[in-house]
């Protein structure tokens, strides 16, 4: 008997990749567990799988970086709470130190949903009833039709996970000029946010030719992030969503003054802000 739980969660994290460096991205989680009928007539019961799996997702990977532990473009220390790795990729080194709860150290070459999938059901199926024989578990993207961007960032003053200064998402962008879709805005924007680091100039600790460094501490502990100045966005604010979209907002209105302008900035899936200028 199998039993399936789709569109289970949703998870935002940044990954390393070996061509694109420091891409954030949105998985939507679906599994499905394979048994035999316990004494109640169920494989599991559904608050079981929902409990377990959503709250491992959200330990483990929403909100992380994902670091592929077996790449060769990779080199890492574990430093006591704390993790430092560099990163080798097509714009230049990434370098990263940050406390070890922000890091997932996936056992794979590369981050892929199904190498990520392979290693996260290695850890979830002890946690599992033994009634179980077999879990799946698929990563899927949000089918978007229009323009789309892939950012990171972090947000020293969050209470919360968004602290963590290398996490990221897949994002949709829509604005509207004088009511009316303008297509030509949000290809744009989506260019000028393919695979971003969105910093906040207050948090730039050194400044070259060729690389930005940020660091802040938090409640999580002390985080410091260095990229090459192309794989990074400057804003004034902090970089949450709602600074995004009036960001974006507040450019366009000055390069178009006599235009209403809409902007509907999301944070991964079925969320974010809407401003008008």
């Amino acid at each position: 008997m199998r039993l399936f739980v789709d569109n289970l969660t949703n998870v935002d994290f940044s990954y390393l990749h070996p061509q694109r460096g420091l891409l954030g991205e949105t998985w939507l989680a679906s599994t499905e567990l394979e048994g035999a009928l316990d004494h109640q007539g169920m494989v599991c019961d559904f608050g079981i799988v929902k409990k377990t799996l959503r709250n491992w997702l959200d330990d483990e990977l929403d909100h992380r970086l994902a670091v592929p532990t077996r790449s060769p473009n990779l080199k890492y220390s574990e430093v006591g709470d704390s993790i430092e790795l560099t990163w080798q990729y097509d714009a230049g080194e990434l370098f990263c130190r940050s406390p070890r709860q922000a890091i997932a150290l996936v056992d794979a070459e590369t981050i892929t949903p199904t190498s990520t999938s392979d290693w996260a059901k290695q850890q979830l199926k002890p946690l599992l009833p033994e009634s179980v024989d077999r879990l799946s578990l698929d990563f899927n993207t949000e089918a978007i039709s229009g323009d789309f961007y892939h950012y990171s960032h972090g947000l020293k003053k969050h209470d919360g996970n968004c602290q963590r200064i290398a996490h990221g998402h897949r994002s949709r962008i829509q604005i509207w000029r004088d009511g009316e879709p303008a297509h030509d805005w949000e290809q744009q924007w989506a260019k000028q946010f393919c695979d971003i680091y969105i910093g906040t100039r207050e948090d730039i600790t050194q400044q070259s030719t060729d690389s930005l460094s940020f660091a802040y501490t938090t409640s999580q502990g002390a985080f410091e992030l260095t990229l090459p100045i192309s794989s990074c966005y400057l804003i004034d604010t902090d970089s949450t969503v709602e600074f995004i979209a009036s960001h974006i907002g507040d450019v366009l209105k000055q390069q178009f003054p006599q235009h209403q302008i809409t902007v509907k900035a999301y944070e991964g899936m079925g969320k974010g802000a809407l401003i008008v200028r």
